[in-house]
C-alpha cells in the first residue's frame, strides 16, 4: 500500500501539532503546580495532582479540536484518552525504572560543557520520547480514530 506525499506531510504536521500541545501541557502543568504550591500554599502532592489534571484537560481539548479535529462529543473519548495516558505513562515509568535500576545506566554521570547528566536523566528523556510516540499512536488509532 503506497502512501502519498500529502498523507505523509499531513501526518507529520499532525505530529508536530501534537508535540506543540504537549509542550503547552507541560507549561500549564508546571504553572498550576507552582501557583497552587508556592502562591496558595496547597500541599505539594495535591498541587502536583491538580497540575496534572489541568494538563490532561488541556491536552484532551487541544488534541480533540486542533490536532485530530474530531467533531463528535463522546464520553468514550474521554475514557479512552485517560486510559491512553495511564497506559503510556506506565510504559514511560517502566522504561525509566528498567534503565535506571536494572542496568549500569542508573549509576552513570556524564559531564558535558560543565553540565552533569545522570543516567536517570537520560533514562527519563528516553522514557519521554517513548511516551510521546506511544501516546500519539494510541490517540490517533484509539481515542480520536481518523
Amino acid at each position: 500500500m503506497k502512501i502519498s506525499k500529502f498523507a505523509n506531510r499531513a501526518t507529520l504536521w499532525q505530529f508536530i501539532k501534537y508535540v506543540l500541545v504537549g509542550m503547552m501541557n507541560t507549561l500549564i502543568t508546571l504553572i498550576v503546580i507552582f501557583v497552587c504550591k508556592s502562591l496558595l500554599g496547597v500541599n505539594e502532592y495535591i498541587s502536583n495532582a491538580i497540575g496534572y489534571v489541568a494538563g490532561l484537560i488541556n491536552s484532551f481539548l487541544w488534541n480533540k479540536n486542533w490536532v485530530f479535529k474530531v467533531k463528535e462529543d463522546s464520553m468514550r473519548q474521554v475514557v479512552r484518552f485517560i486510559a491512553g495516558f495511564i497506559i503510556c505513562y506506565g510504559l514511560q515509568l517502566f522504561t525509566v525504572w528498567t534503565l535506571t535500576e536494572n542496568t549500569p545506566y542508573g549509576d552513570m554521570i556524564w559531564t558535558v560543557s560543565g553540565f552533569h547528566i545522570s543516567g536517570y536523566g537520560v533514562a527519563t528523556l528516553i522514557g519521554m520520547v517513548l511516551y510521546t510516540l506511544a501516546n500519539y499512536v494510541y490517540n490517533r488509532l484509539v481515542t480520536f480514530r481518523i
